[in-house]
This record gives structure tokens, sequence and C-alpha cells, in this order.
């Protein structure tokens, strides 16, 4: 039985990932890698790890000797590094533990793997997940992003994201580390912290709180449901080419203010209320504030044979649901 790492994977992504690959990979033994901040949640992998093919390791990916522990103890051939710290107003606030996550942090994992396998002549795959917002922003006319498009990054967080996918580039070129990057939109979908825009805006409209828009909502943001993310980033580990850079979005750009009229709609609908929308409330934009980010994903789509397996609503509706039922045993909120 194949061994395979998952960073992060007690956090949203991660861990919808984790669900995936032990439904579908039976063949795989997973070990999941994640410190379990605030954002990463026991509860959202309680029922893999009661099985024997899901180990979780509780280190932070920056301790190089609990790093390198791992990879001696567990000999993984396949490495999906998803651990980040991702919340772009935490990064304004206090920087610091997003440069050592996020650079450091993947430092130690891609120096980890080329000791235990290119060293050795092993055979393994590194996976480095990150995000559409190293590429900066766009006008409202531009071309989305491609896997080309210059990296121009605004907010401390994406140029840690930046940093940290250099080095993944470097690693391969250098030492010769079969490495794969992935960038996504903005993902939505169960298990997100509800400091994110769209369980945050759940909340409030459950609890009659005001939802807090930046500026005046003309933001722009292509959204990806995390389960479709989850498949792409499976298909990219199995069938990307080494070096290879795959962009993952579904093409589905709204404003924060569109965004926001949708998830009061749909709330109030489960519900059988109809005011949520009076509970808008505009505040003053954050600092570096990007206007649009848009992902062509034809490369990915091309190359790797994947597309999106929900539609945008569905899946939204769907999100909703889950939250209205889960907020209060997931995080006592």
């Amino acid at each position: 039985m194949s061994t395979w790492l998952i960073t992060g994977g007690a956090g949203f992504i991660g861990a919808n990932l984790a669900h995936l690959i032990h439904r579908v990979r039976p063949d795989i033994r997973l070990v999941i890698v994640d410190k379990l901040t605030y954002a990463g949640n026991r509860r959202y992998i309680r029922h893999l790890i009661d099985n024997e093919r899901v180990i979780l390791e509780i280190v932070d990916i920056a301790n190089e000797l609990a790093i390198e522990r791992i990879f001696t103890e567990y000999e993984p051939t396949g490495v999906f590094h998803l651990a980040a710290e991702s919340h772009v107003d935490r990064s304004i606030s206090g920087p610091r533990p997003f440069i050592n996550t996020n650079i450091m942090g993947t430092f130690v994992l891609l120096e980890a793997a080329r000791k235990f396998w290119v060293d050795r002549g092993i055979d393994g795959r590194f996976l480095h997940v990150s995000t559409d917002e190293v590429y900066g922003d766009l006008g409202p006319d531009d071309p989305a992003f491609t896997e080309t498009t210059a990296y121009k990054p605004s907010s401390p967080y994406s140029a840690s994201k930046a940093a940290s996918d250099h080095l993944a580039a470097a690693w391969h070129r250098t030492y010769g580390l079969d490495v794969v990057i992935t960038n996504c939109s903005n993902n939505f979908g169960p298990y997100q912290f509800p400091e994110k825009l769209i369980p945050l805006i759940i909340r409030n409209i459950r609890d009659g709180k005001p939802l807090p828009i930046y500026g005046d909502g003309s933001n722009v943001r292509d959204w990806l449901y995390v389960e479709d993310h989850a498949c792409a980033l499976l298909t990219a580990f199995e069938k990307g080419t080494p070096g290879g850079s795959y962009n993952i979005g579904t093409q589905n750009e709204l404003t924060n203010l569109e965004l926001v009229h949708l998830l009061c709609d749909i709330t109030d609908k489960l519900r059988g209320t109809d005011n949520a929308r009076e509970l808008i409330t505009f505040v003053e934009d954050r600092a570096g504030h990007d206007r649009r980010y848009a992902i062509d994903p034809t490369h990915t789509k091309n190359a790797l044979g994947w597309t999106p397996a929900h539609s945008f609503e569905e899946a939204l509706t769907s999100t909703v649901s889950w939250y209205l039922e889960n907020l209060q045993p997931m995080w006592g909120m």
C-alpha cells in the first residue's frame, strides 16, 4: 500500500481532498499532517482517522526534524501540500505566521522530499497547491489569468504564496524534484472556517447580524466548489507533467454584492424567511483589496481532461444548507 501525505489535511480544502482520496483510492494510506490551528479541526476528519488507512500527525510543517521523521517513518511517495495561512485580513494585521508557514514550511517540505526521493533515487511527486491571488488583480475587461500570467501579489498572504510557488518551481528545475503546481480561484463548500465570506454571511443571516461587505461590493471573484477542486487536485497529481502548472477555476465570476444577494435569497428560501437582504452593511474597504480575480482553466481542461462536476447554483445551495445544519455542531457557533 502506497502512502501519500496531505499537509493541511484537517483544514478546509485538505479535509475535502482527504475524504475524496479515501473514498476513491482504497489502495492508498493517507498521513494527514496538520498543526491544528484555529482553521484546522479534528472534527473535519473524525470519520477518517478512525480508519487504519488514515493517520493524523499534529505537526508544524516548519518543524524540520518532525517533517524528516514523518518522511522516514511513513516513506511517502506523494505529497499534497495544502497547509497554509490563508486569510488576507489576518496577513495584513500580522504577517509573520504567513512567512513562517507559507514560505519556511514549504522550504522544509521541499527539502525533505528532495532528500528522501531525489537523493535516494525514489520516485515521488510533490503537488504544491496555491492561489490565483499570486497574480494580483485584473481590470474589468482584462483577460483571465493563465499559467503564463506574471506574478504581482498585493497582500502579505499572496506574496508569501507567490514565494512558495517560486520555491517549488526552483526545486524542480534545480534538483529535479517532481513538482506540479496548481493555482485555484476562491473555494466554497463544507468545512470552511466561518471567518471566510460565504460561511460568515450564512451565519450572520441566521443570527440576524449585519452582513459586512467591503467598499461598494464591486470586487469580483471567480468561485470554485471545493469538491470539484479536490477532484482537480487528484487529477493533476496523477496526470500532470513534472514541472507543470495548472490553473483551476470554473469561470463563475460574481461581484461580492451579487454573491451576497444570492446567499441571502437561498438562505431565505431554505428558512422560509424574506428579509436577509435588509442586513447588508457596507464597511470600509481593506488595504490593498484586489478588484478582480478570474481564472482561465482552458489549459487544465485540455491537458488533464478535468471539468467541474457540479453546477454553481446547485453547489451554492448545497453549501448554504450544510452550514445551516453544521455551524453549531462543528464550531459551536
